[in-house]
Formats: structure tokens, sequence, C-alpha cells
């Protein structure tokens, strides 16, 4: 069985880049500059700026040094990255994506 699946409206806003919710909350509340959060981030203040300036993606590493920063844990910001990098990727391809099939079987829900 071959089916077409619709985009979802929600799909249709572009989720938020990790870099801002770094740039709009994390630093304002508390209190950093983006020269102090990369130093004790450990990493130079160029590559916070451009995570911050949504640039650049957020590796396994930073994610780490982040969720240890903010004490959430790495698998928050590696999530947001991942819908981000996931909704680009199906713009880029959406006129590839509609020509491929969907195949579903029978056990699949």
């Amino acid at each position: 069985m071959i089916i077409k699946p619709a985009m979802k409206d929600s799909a249709k806003r572009r989720p938020t880049h990790p870099g801002a919710i770094l740039r709009e909350d994390v630093l304002p509340a508390l209190g950093l500059s983006v020269s102090e959060a990369a130093r004790q981030l450990g990493v130079t203040r160029q590559t916070l700026h451009r995570i911050m300036a949504e640039k650049v993606s957020i590796t396994p590493g930073m994610a780490a040094r982040l969720g240890r920063f903010c004490g959430n844990g790495p698998g928050i910001w590696l999530r947001m990255q991942q819908a981000c990098d996931l909704w680009r990727a199906e713009r880029e391809l959406r006129t590839e994506l509609e020509r491929i099939p969907v195949h579903r079987t029978s056990s699949a829900a």
C-alpha cells in the first residue's frame, strides 16, 4: 500500500534554535556576557557567538557542555537542534521527498 503523507500544520513553524534560547533566555537570566559564558563552557567566544547567532548547530559535545552549564542535561539541547535540522531538511528536500512512495506493512502502526 502506498500512502501520501500530509504535512502537519505544526511543522509549518520553524522550531526554535537552541542558540536563540541561549541568547534570549539563558545568558540574560544568568547575567552573563558571551565572553564569560564561553569561558565557563570552555569554548571560544566566537564559537558561542556563532551558536547564538544560529549560524551553526549544537554538536553532541556542546550539548554536553550546555547540559552541565544549565543543569538540564544534554538531551534537551540535542532534541532542539534535531528539530531544527529536520525541519530545514524537510523543506530543502520537499520536492524530492514527495516523489518517494511511503510503504507500510500490516504490522506498522
